[in-house]
C-alpha cells in the first residue's frame, strides 16, 4: 500500500502544526498517533491503515535516542511519556505505542498519566501462539528490554506457565540494522537468523513470535525459509491484534473516522502519515521507503 509520508527532522512547536490538528482528542476527525524509537512501527502503521483507511496518522520517531532496546525502564519511561506528551499536545484522539521496548516500561505510566486518552500498546503475540502450539514450546524474537519486561513475562506466568508451555527467549542485537539495511539475504545477520530457525524446529518451537516492530518486515525471508527447509513452524505478530483493538476503542469512544466525514481536500490525505523525527538522519527517507515500498512518497519538512 502507498503513502504520503511528511519527515521533519526536529520536533515542531504547536504553532507548526495545522490548525486541524488541534481539534483535541474527543474529535473523529483528529489523527491516530503513533510511537516508536524509530522506524519499526511502520509495520503497525500498515495494519492500522488497512483496517482503518479513513484515518489520518501522525507518527513521531525518537531517533535522538533510538534504539531503546538496550536502555534501563527509568530511561524508556521518560523518553516514552515525553513522545505521548507531545503527541497528545499535537491533537491525536489515540496513541499506539508502536514500540515493544516502551510498551513494556511505559505503558501503564503513559495510561495513569492520560486517564482521558485511549493508549495502545504492544505486547509479543505470546497468547495466541500459547493457544496454538502443539508441541508445547515456543519462542519470543525481541529486544533484551522486551524480554526482560514485565508486560511479557506476566503473560508467561499467566498463560505460558499454566498450559506447561515452554518459552524460549532469543534476542539478536544486529537484527534491527539489518531491517533498516533492507534484510540482504548475504549477510551474516541473514545467515544466523537461518540457524536459529533450525535450533528452533529441532528443539520443537512450532511457534514463533516476532516481538518487535521491525520484525515483521522479515517475516516473508522467514517464511520462504521455512518453507524451503520443510520446517513445522509458525510465525506470529502482534500487528493485526493492535489494529483491532483501535477499532474497538475508536468505536467504543465515539471517535471513528469515517470517509463521509472527508472534505473533498481532505479525500487525497486519507491515507497521509505525516512522521516526525526528533533528530536529523540523511539516511531516514531512504529507509522509510524501503520499508514503506517503493509507491511512498517522501518528504522532508524543515
Amino acid at each position: 500500500m502507498g503513502a504520503t509520508v511528511s519527515v521533519a527532522t526536529k520536533l515542531p512547536s504547536t504553532d507548526q502544526i495545522s490548525a486541524d490538528l488541534y481539534l483535541g482528542n474527543k474529535n473523529s476527525s483528529a489523527p491516530i498517533g503513533l510511537f516508536d524509537s524509530g522506524v519499526g512501527g511502520l509495520s503497525v502503521y500498515k495494519h492500522l491503515a488497512a483496517q482503518l483507511p479513513a484515518e489520518r496518522y501522525m507518527y513521531y520517531a525518537d531517533t535522538l535516542h533510538v534504539p531503546y532496546g538496550n536502555r534501563d525502564g527509568k530511561n524508556i519511561e521518560a523518553l516514552t511519556l515525553r513522545a505521548v506528551e507531545w503527541l497528545y499536545q499535537n491533537g491525536c484522539k489515540l496513541i499506539v505505542i508502536a514500540c515493544n521496548s516502551a510498551s513494556a516500561y511505559a505503558l501503564e505510566a503513559a495510561r495513569r498519566c492520560y486517564p482521558q486518552l485511549p493508549i495502545v500498546g504492544l505486547v509479543p503475540a505470546l497468547k495466541p501462539a500459547v493457544q496454538a502450539s502443539k508441541t508445547g514450546h515456543v519462542a519470543v524474537l525481541a529486544t533484551k528490554a522486551t524480554l526482560d519486561g514485565a508486560l511479557l513475562n506476566q503473560v508467561i506466568t499467566d498463560v505460558a506457565a499454566p498450559n506447561a508451555i515452554t518459552v524460549t527467549k532469543y534476542f539478536d542485537p544486529q537484527l534491527v540494522p539489518w531491517v533498516e539495511a533492507g534484510m540482504p539475504k548475504t549477510s551474516e545477520t541473514a545467515k544466523r537468523l537461518q540457524q536459529q530457525l533450525q535450533d528452533f524446529a529441532a528443539a520443537d518451537v512450532d511457534c514463533l513470535v516476532l516481538g518487535c516492530t521491525h520484525y515483521p518486515f522479515f517475516k516473508s525471508f522467514l517464511m520462504s525459509d521455512i518453507k524451503a527447509q520443510r520446517l513445522n513452524i509458525q510465525i506470529l505478530d502482534s500487528g493485526q491484534a493492535v489494529a483491532t483493538r483501535v477499532r474497538s476503542l475508536l468505536t467504543e469512544h465515539q471517535l471513528l473516522a469515517l470517509p463521509e466525514q472527508l472534505s473533498i481536500h481532505d479525500d487525497d490525505r486519507r491515507h497521509a502519515l505525516l512522521f516526525y523525527a526528533s533528530a536529523y538522519s540523511d539516511q531516514l527517507k531512504e529507509i522509510i521507503q524501503r520499508l514503506m515500498g517503493t509507491n511512498a512518497a517522501v518528504d522532508y519538512v524543515l
